[in-house]
């Protein structure tokens, strides 16, 4: 078993923009070793010489081989790692932390919510959902960003839209004549009623800022959705990744030991308090 604490080293393979501060990294292990990992889960991502970030993992479950990472720069090891080109070195470790319960929507339907970057946590268990689409009824997921320069994977979204297993509505919350947008503009919750789904046997995933998270938490349960079948990702949170430094406390939860995906009704009374 590798030592979590020693990190594994990755060559970049490619390095594309998403927007104008977010870019996704494709890399490869030195040692030939895919990585594998569930959805949800992070990893520690080494900038050598500069100090490490929590990232959490954005590739498809069933591709190992090649390690994805969308990563937004805000700060000097993201600045540094949107900088990395073809055969640059990046030290990973991982995976870390609890994953999207992807399984506990089988047989009923299952519902993605996500809110900007919030996506890229999301994406793996939205590629787990179509690799077994068979095992739901209904899956539909729901995106939302500021403008839609903020929007990720476009090319993505059209693809899962152009599907006829699958309902995909994207809305940003502004949009000028300039940006040629023909979509929904508005709050992405706002996009909850158009969407058919069991109140009763539903599974709702939700990744995003956390007052975004608030309330599509606040509308699904509005609507009949059990607190117990909404999990949220607090992915921004982490720090270190196994529960030492004492950085990601949330309540008596460690949001990179014990997370970062929860079940709402364990923290959503978290969420409401300042200063936690």
């Amino acid at each position: 078993m590798p030592d979590s604490m020693s990190p594994r080293r990755f060559i970049v393979r490619r390095n594309r923009r998403e927007t104008y501060d977010t870019f996704t990294l494709d890399l490869e292990p030195v040692d030939g070793d895919g990585l594998c990992f569930k959805p949800g889960q992070f990893n520690q991502l080494w900038a050598y010489g500069m100090g490490e970030s929590p990232i959490s993992i954005s590739g498809d479950p069933t591709r190992p081989e090649v390690l994805i990472h969308t990563i937004r720069a805000v700060g000097p090891v993201t600045e540094a790692m949107k900088r990395y080109k073809p055969g640059d070195m990046v030290g990973v470790r991982g995976p870390f932390g609890a994953p999207w319960p992807v399984e506990a929507g089988e047989g009923g339907d299952l519902l993605f919510i996500a809110g900007g970057i919030g996506l890229a946590p999301l994406r793996p268990a939205v590629y787990q959902a179509i690799h077994t689409r068979e095992r739901f009824r209904r899956v539909s997921l729901l995106m939302g960003a500021r403008t839609p320069a903020d929007l990720i994977y476009r090319s993505e979204l059209e693809r899962w839209r152009s599907r006829f297993d699958m309902r995909v509505a994207v809305s940003v919350d502004v949009a000028k004549e300039s940006d040629k947008w023909f979509g929904n503009v508005g709050f992405v919750t706002a996009l909850i009623p158009r969407v058919q789904f069991d109140v009763d046997d539903v599974v709702a995933l939700i990744c995003g800022p956390e007052i975004m998270i608030r309330n599509a938490a606040r509308d699904l349960i509005g609507r009949g959705v059990p607190e117990d079948k909404i999990y949220i990702s607090m992915e921004r949170n982490m720090h270190c990744g196994v529960g030492l430094c004492g950085h990601c406390q949330w309540g008596s939860e460690f949001v990179c030991a014990d997370g970062p995906v929860f079940r709402y009704d364990k923290v959503g009374h978290l969420m409401a308090v300042r200063e936690v």
